[in-house]
């Protein structure tokens, strides 16, 4: 971990996002100075799902030794992000630091993502960035040593960080190009940089995103946080920067990143927007399936490892499967054995099988067979199948995240 320096004692912080999760982690650090920390956030009152409002964030960040200005903000309400920022000026005399952390997120396709989706990514994520970096700036140009500091990630122009959740990406390299143009503009004046995780790190989000037992493949908030004291109490010539957390630390002298780690010695998944070994650079074309393996049951090998799994599938059914997920879910395999596969969990007693499914798929996934073999043994997680570009999925991705509770149940068997 990363100690305190006092070097943030008496900097106001504008943090958007801050009532809980990473926002709040940083504030937290920086309270432990003796900052001052507005937070910036939409949850005045407790979420029946998410934890934390911005009062709650606020307690803590006064018990940790910092002072607190809670105020509403939606940073998709150009009024309110005024009306906080003409706050935090006139309640702590200035603003030294701005932490662009707010973002939505919607892992879907193009077709399967609906216009509203598309509306609150880029109104967040980018218009969000843009106007309270541009609200602030007038206020950090006063400060001694001004900074900007936006969660977005390098621009990796690979097309498998775009062809799965185009909308996504777009809204998160908008924040990344507001690094990019702040920085050039504002230089010598304003420290603008990015920084990003290089493995999934716990939140409410990745819950909600990964479902359970997805956190043993993450890392605490607190090693955002550090990177980020470490960046904000740079000088200001300090900028222009897209840092990935565990290499600046790693830079900074840290060397037990089994500190941060939620179960210490799990492999853990990396970020998304970071090309991992084994990921495809650009698209491949697929190998084109033989006509046996097109048509019907005859064409999968009866010994083949995706039937054998399919049939450990078939015998694993049960009543509680099917009342408890209401999906059925198509796979597009290629590859050996390769062809059109189902899961059905929402028919009677359920079923599995080669072909397509008996009722319109909820969920449809495409990936090698050598891939699905490995996601169904427990060898590759869904999560990191799919952020890795090895798995695509159309359709209710909330199915597609109850699927990954029954794998648990099933690798046992397999």
């Amino acid at each position: 971990m990363l100690p305190n320096t006092g070097k943030l004692a008496g900097c106001t912080l504008f943090i958007t996002g801050a009532s809980r999760g990473i926002g709040k982690a940083i504030a937290l650090k920086a309270a432990k100075d003796g900052a001052n920390i507005v937070i910036a956030a939409k949850t005045a009152e407790t979420h029946p799902t998410l934890p934390g409002t911005i009062y709650t964030a606020a307690a803590e960040i006064e018990a940790a030794g910092g002072k607190a200005l809670p105020c509403i903000v939606n940073v998709r309400e150009e009024q309110q992000i005024i009306n906080a920022v003409e706050n935090a000026v006139k309640t702590f005399g200035g603003i030294d630091i701005l932490v662009n952390n707010a973002s939505a997120i919607s892992l879907t396709g193009t077709l399967e993502t609906e216009t509203k989706k598309v509306n609150l990514m880029m109104e967040v994520n980018v218009r969000g960035t843009y106007l309270t970096s541009k609200t602030c700036l007038p206020y950090l140009r006063k400060s001694r040593n001004p900074h900007i500091l936006n969660l977005s990630p390098p621009m990796n122009l690979n097309p498998m960080w775009f062809k799965n959740h185009c909308a996504y990406t777009i809204s998160k390299y908008g924040m990344s190009m507001c690094v990019l143009g702040m920085a050039e503009e504002f230089r010598g004046e304003v420290a603008v940089n990015a920084l990003w995780p290089k493995t999934a790190i716990h939140t409410a989000a990745m819950d909600m995103l990964g479902g359970a037992g997805i956190e043993k493949q993450c890392r605490k908030t607190d090693i955002i946080a550090d990177a980020a004291y470490c960046i904000l109490t740079k000088p200001k010539s300090f900028t222009g920067n897209f840092l990935i957390d565990e290499d600046l630390l790693r830079e900074e002298g840290v060397k037990n990143f089994d500190a941060y780690a939620i179960m210490p010695g799990h492999p853990l998944m990396p970020d998304f927007f970071l090309d991992v070994e084994g990921a495809s650079q650009a698209p491949k074309e697929e190998k084109k399936l033989s006509g046996s393996q097109q048509a019907g049951s005859s064409g999968a090998k009866a010994s083949s490892p995706v039937a054998e799994t399919f049939r450990v599938i078939q015998g694993a059914m049960s009543e509680e499967y099917v009342r408890t997920t209401q999906g059925v879910y198509q796979f597009e395999l290629s590859g050996d054995d390769g062809g059109t596969w189902y899961i059905d969990l929402k028919t009677k007693s359920g079923s599995a099988g080669f072909g397509k499914p008996p009722v319109t798929a909820d969920v449809v996934m495409s990936m090698s067979s050598t891939d699905f073999v490995k996601m169904f043994t427990g060898k590759l997680k869904p999560t990191m199948a799919f952020m890795s570009g090895k798995l695509r999925i159309k359709g209710n991705m909330a199915l597609a995240i109850k699927l990954e509770k029954m794998l648990t149940k099933l690798n046992s068997k397999l």
